[in-house]
């Protein structure tokens, strides 16, 4: 998967470069002065008339390309919006417009002038970041399983000159901040959209072992069947017994911190595909359910972007992985298993599986004493209901926990809302013949699965991000990478980076 990169250069006039293509912001009513002058009129006055006739109109996220000449090639106009608007929001669709117009450029090289944007250090540190992230994303075409891929981007190279309020040295440094986590959101992407007959739960722990080789500081271990019925993991071997595939439980510890500083952990359920079990799924859409391990690769896109951004904190990326098929020998409803921690459950419903892998999980590391724990998952279609596409659910049962990942969302633009785990919803649990039920009584279902989870991690700070609205879309059909910048953020945040 080949990826555009990128350089930091001290600001330069831009009438005076030469370039495959330009890459010039501008605010909405900007007047044609200083180096726009000089470039406009080199273009024979291109730029004014565009404005004019209005082709240009500078509202944010706009764009226009325009013919260039002998030295620059091409000119690609952004539009900013207002001046006195130009705030984070604008700023990150200002950097997916980017993407989106050198995505699809012939040009194999570009410079974005940013020197005349008037910004703060800080925000100008952001926007570099934010737009090396968004321009690989949008560089991001699946290829895995065509034979002729198309639309290949030709983007190799990406030229910036940050405000001037930002010195090289942090500039570079905002680059490749942001390189790190585009290519954790994209490792994230790649892995959800893989069919399920390549990303099965062996695949995933290839995939953990294979990173964990590239990396000192990160070491993989896989639990199999064998090991997890010795630890009594009857919840999360449940799930599996339908299918042929082996689940695995795969575990990621990077140590960036202190030796005994206590990690941060991130549990993702993996399931890599899911019918439903004997619970079956109704066939329509069903091939939508190999994204059904968008936590799972999440965990590895985020533990990949904290190694590569040297993150100095300790932290434990747990995959329970799993596939939810029907077979003669699979999980009934009305069965009952025995959890790691020993609380039995009666499954009701098969196709309430997220939770079986995730509460094992959530037991098994509490041997690592977290500081804190969170979960992801694609856990309920009810959260859509709540939130749609827009926000993931978070879930808490510490204030702080949630108010980070709360702000975490906010300064990535990868949003979430907290919702409630109140104690009067854990009743729609009870069961007459277990310790509690695999799901609720009808209502409230992305906060009565949350509510289940909660009875595993009473030992430890803990959220639950319900991510089955935000991780992929239908339309267009594809892995979106999230909540891969949030975590990240979060991460940044507790490690004072």
């Amino acid at each position: 998967m080949s990826q555009p990169s990128f350089t930091a250069r001290k600001a330069a006039n831009p009438a005076k470069l030469s370039t495959p293509c330009l890459v010039l912001p501008m605010f909405k009513g900007q007047k044609l002065e200083g180096y726009l002058a000089e470039l406009d009129a080199q273009l024979a006055g291109a730029i004014n008339r565009a404005s004019k006739l209005g082709d240009f109109s500078g509202e944010t996220g706009s764009s226009l390309a325009l013919m260039g000449n002998d030295r620059v090639q091409r000119i690609l106009l952004l539009g900013c919006g207002a001046e006195e608007d130009f705030d984070q929001s604008a700023r990150k669709k200002l950097a997916q417009a980017a993407g989106k117009n050198l995505a699809s450029t012939k040009a194999r090289e570009a410079h974005i002038a940013l020197d005349g944007l008037p910004l703060a250090a800080e925000d100008s540190a952001q926007l570099l970041e934010t737009l090396a992230t968004e321009i690989l994303w949008a560089c991001y075409v699946y290829s895995e399983t065509l034979s002729q891929p198309k639309n290949m981007p030709t983007l190799a190279k990406a030229s910036v000159s940050a405000p001037s309020a930002l010195p090289i040295g942090q500039a570079k440094k905002a680059l490749n901040s942001g390189v790190a986590i585009g290519e954790g959101v994209n490792f994230t992407r790649q892995l959800g959209n893989l069919p399920a007959n390549i990303c099965t739960p062996t695949y995933l722990a290839k995939q953990a072992r294979a990173l964990g080789r590239k990396h000192a500081k990160l070491t993989v271990k896989v639990l199999d069947e064998k090991k997890m019925r010795e630890l009594g993991m009857g919840s999360l071997l449940s799930v599996g017994h339908g299918s042929d595939e082996p689940s695995q439980l795969i575990v990621m510890e990077y140590k960036g911190g202190k030796a005994k500083e206590a990690p941060y952990a991130l549990v993702g359920k993996g399931i890599t595909f899911d019918t439903g079990g004997i619970s079956l799924k109704p066939g329509g859409k069903m091939d939508e359910m190999k994204f059904d391990m968008g936590g799972a690769s999440s965990v590895f896109g985020t533990v990949q972007a904290a190694v590569n951004l040297d993150l100095p904190i300790n932290l434990v990326g747990i995959v329970a992985a799993a596939e939810n098929m029907p077979s003669g020998r699979a999980t009934k409803p009305g069965d009952v298993v025995t959890s790691m921690s020993g609380q039995t459950i009666e499954i009701l419903n098969t196709d309430a599986e997220g939770r079986l892998v995730l509460c094992d999980a959530l037991t098994y590391v509490e041997r690592y004493k977290p500081k804190e724990v969170v979960d992801i998952a694609t856990l309920t279609g009810a959260i859509i209901v709540s939130l749609g596409h827009e926000a993931s659910g978070i879930f808490a049962n510490d204030d702080d926990l949630a108010d980070a990942l709360l702000a975490a969302g906010q300064r990535s633009q990868d949003r979430g809302w907290r919702m409630p785990i109140w104690q009067e919803y854990q009743k729609q649990l009870d069961s007459r013949f277990a310790d509690m039920q695999n799901i609720g009584a009808g209502t409230a279902g992305s906060v009565t699965a949350a509510c289940f989870l909660a009875r595993f991690t009473e030992k430890y700070k803990w959220a639950h991000l319900d991510v089955a609205g935000t991780s992929f879309l239908s339309a267009p059909k594809g892995a979106t990478g999230r909540p891969v910048p949030m975590l990240v953020e979060y991460l940044r945040a507790r490690a004072g980076a």
